[in-house]
């Protein structure tokens, strides 16, 4: 089984709202950029999301999504209310 990996890059624009509320919350993060993983010869692909990275926690983020999830697809909150979040949890 062969399997072709596509990098995401992240919009300037996601890049910038990340960064304004961390810089808000006054958190430090790490962020790795998500990718997509296609298996050749079958159809099955698979989006790994871009990942924030704060104070133990993981910040599952996609392209033109209002949603971040957290710590895997269970819980989410939406971006507007992610400086709040990072603000609690410190």
């Amino acid at each position: 089984m062969k399997v072709e990996v596509k990098e995401l890059k992240i919009s300037n624009e996601l890049q910038k709202k990340i960064d304004m509320i961390c810089r808000f919350a006054g958190v430090s993060s790490a962020f790795s950029s998500g990718c997509v993983k296609n298996i050749k010869g079958t159809n099955i692909a698979y989006v790994k999301p871009h990942i924030l990275s704060v104070n133990g926690n993981d910040y599952l983020l996609f392209e033109e999504c209002d949603d971040v999830f957290i710590n895997g697809y269970s819980k989410s909150i939406k971006l507007k209310d992610l400086e709040r979040h990072l603000k609690e949890t410190k």
